[in-house]
């Protein structure tokens, strides 16, 4: 679907292609708005924060104003009164028209004071959390979490009218980020999730034989892990061309626009495989921006992903069930010997490939394996659900963290920093971000299965390092379509059933007890 070819277009002032070109002027101040936000996290000097949070605020206002303003609400009327849209939901027109409707109405009901608000806090919160995470100090945060989260609960306020789903503010929240989402519906697939988590961890607990990790303890320099991390980029497919890879506090992934989608990544020279999977991880979320038609949509639900959790499978899927599987360490081992070396000279593919598919509790969400990482999310869905309700005061937030993780996990947590603010989201404002990451798992195993039975050479493709048809397939049937389908949607369109915990949990089994012995 090209604007060109949209319905009405070739009429004098056609609705739909004139709300197609003021889409591409708020994409393009978005891109502007990303960019800057991008640099902040990167290289932006401390001392420039308080001017960077005015600047974030005016182009928030901005975009907000442009999105709501001027004749949008009545171009989406007239596209949605002409017979040959409305006539035609489920066709890409049809299906743009009713995301920029969604959009629009969910949009306007934010007054453009509160965004800049919520923009300006955020961009001060953001640095402020960096120096409490480093000095391992809430106290010193808290007030800014506590602004937060009174300007999420407004927000919430705000857009609870316009979710129809909504039973509690948070689920005006969660629906930003996941479109049909509730927290009641989050909290229906976490419950059964969790013992059969804890079932299986426990159970790999008691096995004698557990993998010997020894080998991910090589100390490598960061500027070869980076050497290394751009090798894997380019093999499985992320243009380096349209795109760069820097690093950051906190990895992340940011598409500006066509040829430009920005990755982050840190290093600890004792671990490089927190590099390489925090490294591939982006990579997915990356490749899916690199996918998505932005050229010909760029501002468009056409060219957006379909939600976070969807876009959350692509990168678990790249991190875990490509680059923790044993055919990516028979093509990728040699390669990281020869740039390692001698750091990995005595490593083999079947040592490497069970080093890096333990189960075992820890701390740091983003550092956990793939049996326990989704503990850590339910503990941060908990959480932000009740700070939002008003049930959990800021000022309990560590406390309340450290019991979970004693509960969930079995583990105790030493500080603040490798407690409650080892994560970014909060004061970005991002809630009801969260449970996305354990959705993307879900999605990421029952696509797995289906691409499988359509590629049956994935796996012999993978060890020789042959990645471009598992790519197409992703772009073909997920990435192209931007917002087409909603998440549950195009889950039973590619795998003919709805989301359900039993293929992750398969993929778990599968995997992790023979590699155990139980």
């Amino acid at each position: 679907m090209a604007t060109g070819e949209s319905v009405g277009a070739g009429r004098p002032g056609g609705a739909y292609a004139e709300l197609c070109g003021l889409a591409r002027r708020w994409g393009t101040l978005k891109a502007v708005h990303d960019l800057v936000s991008w640099d902040q996290e990167t290289y932006m000097p401390p001392g420039a924060a308080a001017s960077r949070s005015e600047q974030v605020a005016m182009l928030s206002e901005m975009l907000h104003e442009q999105r709501t303003g001027g004749r949008v609400g009545e171009l989406i009327a007239a596209c949605e009164s002409d017979p040959d849209i409305a006539g035609t939901p489920d066709s890409d027109v049809g299906a743009n028209v009713r995301e920029f409707r969604r959009d629009f109405d969910r949009a306007t009901r934010i007054p453009t004071a509160l965004v800049g608000e919520l923009a300006k806090t955020a961009s001060l919160a953001a640095e402020a959390w960096k120096q409490a995470r480093s000095a391992s100090d809430f106290s010193s945060f808290a007030p800014w979490l506590e602004k937060m989260m009174r300007l999420s609960r407004d927000k919430a306020a705000c857009l609870l009218p316009c979710t129809p789903a909504a039973k509690e503010p948070y689920d005006a929240l969660l629906d930003e980020y996941e479109p049909g989402m509730t927290g009641a519906g989050i909290d229906a697939i976490f419950t059964p999730l969790r013992p059969r988590l804890s079932g299986l961890i426990a159970e790999l607990a008691r096995s004698p034989r557990k993998p010997d990790t020894a080998i991910l303890g090589a100390t490598i320099p960061a500027e070869r892990q980076h050497s290394f991390g751009h090798t894997v980029l380019g093999a499985i497919g992320f243009d380096l061309h349209a795109g760069r890879l820097d690093t950051t506090t906190h990895p992340f992934c940011s598409g500006f626009g066509p040829g430009d989608t920005r990755l982050t990544t840190r290093y600890r020279e004792e671990r490089f495989t927190d590099a390489l999977y925090g490294t591939m991880h982006e990579a997915g979320h990356g490749m899916y921006e690199q996918g998505l038609p932005k050229a010909a949509h760029l501002g468009q639900p056409a060219a957006d992903a379909i939600s976070l959790g969807i876009h959350e499978s692509q990168s678990r899927m790249w991190e875990n069930f490509v680059g923790r599987s044993r055919e990516f360490w028979v093509w990728a081992l040699p390669l990281a010997r020869a740039v390692f070396r001698p750091a990995l000279e005595h490593a083999d593919v079947e040592g490497m490939y069970r080093a890096v598919n333990t189960a075992s509790p820890s701390l740091i969400r983003v550092e956990a394996d793939e049996a326990t990482y989704n503990l850590h999310v339910m503990i941060r869905f908990q959480i932000e659900r009740a700070l939002i309700a008003g049930s959990l005061p800021v000022r309990d937030v560590p406390a309340t963290w450290n019991r979970l993780y004693k509960d969930y996990l079995g583990v105790d947590v030493p500080d603040d920093r490798r407690g409650c603010l080892q994560d970014v989201h909060w004061s970005f404002g991002l809630v009801g971000y969260f449970p996305t990451y354990t959705l993307g798992n879900l999605y990421a195993a029952q696509f797995w299965e289906t691409i499988n039975r359509s590629l049956p050479d994935l796996r012999a493709q993978m060890s020789r390092g042959e990645f471009g048809p598992l790519r197409a397939w992703l772009n073909t049937n997920i990435h192209a379509h931007g917002r087409r389908d909603r998440a549950d949607e195009l889950c039973r369109r590619l795998t003919g059933r709805p989301l359900s915990a039993d293929p992750l949990m398969r993929h778990l089994e599968g995997k992790l007890r023979p590699i155990y012995g139980v």
